[in-house]
């Protein structure tokens, strides 16, 4: 079997990965490109320390990274076989993809493939239409076939339970200053190609609102109006919490965002209550289930909006 891969494919597959979200889009990914392999490296210089002090964010960002590639090799007809972690010696390499039995993409890849180019984080106030029951399906059984899964919030309790979980890790974070000075440096950098910029911020967020989202500095709303009435919140996780674990969590997030998109629906992203270990907990408890919370989701439709900017693939692909 020929176990080499173009290079004009490698280098497709290397546009798709950095078409994946990360926190405050800092983009934590380097790629070095082989005859028969594609390996996936953690950026060290772009872990955020405040936010994510320990690496979760750079590897769920990294497993989504990896994700995408995944898909544009097999709409390439050359599928891939991901080893995590591959090489004990090389603690930054996330994930080598090696080239297997060309075949043909299925349609579903097809159509994931697609929604790559289209995904974004859209922070804006979602409209009221109820997102429909096989459309919620699809997306719980994209976190499956990755080996998640996913909680959708059903009725006003449990929304509100995680709401307050989420609000409070927020103000744990607001607490620090250097979570503050970081969230602020990524979301006012002159940079045309990384961190937030203004048209993706979203309004700016006010004490009332259910859903605690952060404020990016973006525009003020009118007095007493609120963010949403009633969102569809949905949590993703995975059985356990081991490094190879939150990469597989952003595959599976990955493609539950690629999923929505392919269907028409807006998503955003609160970590919060992932980035302080006590309200992470506090979340598996409120859950009632086992595994390990690894993001929190909502859905919905949305106003449209525009994928963020991503560095040029010189900057990320090592020679």
């Amino acid at each position: 079997m020929d176990t080499t891969i173009d290079p004009a494919v490698m280098t497709a597959a290397v546009a798709a990965a950095i078409r994946a979200p990360s926190m405050h889009n800092a983009q934590p990914w380097r790629f070095r490109l082989a005859a028969d392999h594609l390996d996936v490296y953690v950026d060290p210089d772009r872990q955020l320390p405040a936010s994510d002090p320990h690496g979760w964010a750079v590897r769920v960002a990294c497993g989504a990274a990896v994700y995408n590639a995944r898909l544009a090799l097999a709409v390439a007809e050359q599928p891939a076989r991901v080893r995590l972690r591959p090489d004990p010696a090389q603690p930054l390499l996330i994930a080598r993809l090696i080239p297997e039995r060309h075949r043909p993409a299925s349609p579903h890849e097809v159509r994931l493939h697609a929604a790559i180019t289209e995904r974004h984080s859209n922070r804006r106030p979602f409209r009221s239409e109820t997102v429909p029951a096989e459309i919620r399906q699809r997306l719980v059984l994209a976190a499956r076939d990755e080996g998640g899964w996913l909680e959708l919030l059903i009725g006003r309790m449990p929304l509100a339970g995680v709401a307050e979980v989420v609000r409070a890790a927020q103000s744990v974070l607001e607490r620090d200053p250097a979570y503050r000075h970081e969230m602020a440096a990524w979301s006012q950098r002159d940079s045309a190609y990384e961190g937030i910029p203004p048209d993706a911020r979203g309004p700016h967020p006010e004490p009332w609102d259910l859903l605690a989202l952060r404020d990016f500095g973006g525009p003020e709303r009118a007095a007493g109006r609120d963010f949403e009435s009633d969102p569809l919140v949905a949590v993703l996780g995975t059985v356990a919490d081991t490094p190879n674990d939150q990469i597989n969590a952003g595959q599976a997030l990955q493609a539950v965002l690629l999923a929505a998109t392919a269907d028409g629906i807006a998503t955003s992203m609160l970590s919060q209550a992932i980035e302080v270990p006590a309200a992470r907990e506090q979340l598996r408890r409120s859950l009632g289930r086992s595994g390990t919370p690894q993001m929190v989701l909502r859905i919905g439709y949305g106003e449209p909006g525009y994928p963020t900017p991503r560095r040029p693939l010189a900057d990320v692909i090592d020679s």
